[in-house]
């Protein structure tokens, strides 16, 4: 089922963006929802396809049909959550090393979104006329630790927002190979797909701005320990900026050869710590989770040296 509304554009809204407009209206819609909508042919200006960089007229009337959210093949299974918190409204997880976020080739199931779905009974965002189990932002695989989870759609979008303003800030906490001389460094180096690897992502002139700030911890004779706080959220930032300058993530198969005397697989990169404003009550909210086992295990090591 699908629900069409109409709008006539007014003279306070003339020589506005269409995504921008759209987003502007009180459905509930994100400026990247409102894109996806505009590509999808589900926007109509004066019954025409747009785009998105349309530029509003005086008298213009704007159709925008919404999509009813429908199931989709995605099975809930019964796997164990570390929930730091939870309420109506979203929940905050510490997700395990090793655990994918979302469904995808090679991965159909046995995800954080297979788990959350079985937790929420069906309370979940749903948006973009599918089922979006409220994966606001995500991890790689074998990054451990906080993810924020949307139960409706509300609060999804708010989320979603705060993002893309950069008012939520992550901070990780990683252990590289090499040791780093300064005691801070911010690295502004753009970011996009791989021209040689497809599933790669790499620096490039012509990629997106991508901004990591790192802080010293502690040094050890051939391994630093960081502080890394993300300006952007661009694919696989931190293991791709740290890789560029030199400092490679223990560990890291991907953007490093993977080998280290640990026996470590996959990369020594945990989400410590989330700040951002609850998206329905509006009170600063603070989340931390601890280091994993197998990580404070590789510390003890080094310390061990030290």
């Amino acid at each position: 089922m699908a629900n069409s509304k109409t709008f006539q554009i007014t003279e306070q809204n003339i020589n506005q963006r269409l995504d921008m407009y759209i987003a502007s209206l009180d459905l509930d819609l994100s400026r990247s929802m409102a894109q996806k909508m505009i590509e999808n042919g589900q926007v109509l200006v004066n019954d025409k396809v747009s785009k998105t960089s349309y530029k509003t007229k005086l008298g213009d009337i704007i159709q925008i049909t919404i999509e009813e959210p429908k199931e989709v093949g995605l099975k809930a299974q019964d796997i164990p959550l570390d929930i730091i918190y939870e309420d109506d409204d979203i929940i905050v997880i510490n997700k395990p090393k090793g655990m994918v976020v979302h469904p995808g080739s090679g991965n159909p199931d046995g995800t954080l979104v297979n788990a959350v779905l079985n937790h929420c009974k069906g309370s979940l965002s749903g948006i973009g006329g599918e089922i979006r189990p409220g994966i606001v932002h995500r991890l790689d695989k074998d990054t451990s630790g906080l993810i924020i989870i949307a139960k409706n759609d509300k609060a999804h979008i708010n989320l979603s927002k705060q993002i893309q303003e950069r008012k939520v800030k992550k901070i990780y906490t990683a252990l590289v190979r090499g040791v780093i001389p300064e005691d801070t460094a911010t690295i502004n180096m753009p970011i996009g797909r791989s021209k040689t690897d497809r599933k790669k992502m790499a620096v490039r002139k012509d990629g997106k701005e991508a901004i990591t700030h790192i802080k010293v911890i502690k040094r050890y004779d051939k391994y630093t320990l960081i502080s890394v706080k993300i300006d952007t959220g661009r694919t696989h930032q931190i293991r791709v900026h740290m890789a560029e300058i030199g400092y490679p993530v223990v560990g890291d198969e991907v953007y490093s050869n993977g080998k280290n005397e640990f026996d470590v697989h996959g990369q020594m990169l945990h989400s410590t710590s989330l700040d951002f404003v609850h998206p329905i009550t509006g009170k600063p909210m603070h989340f931390e989770a601890p280091l994993p086992e197998y990580f404070e295990e590789v510390l003890d090591k080094l310390e061990g040296e030290v």
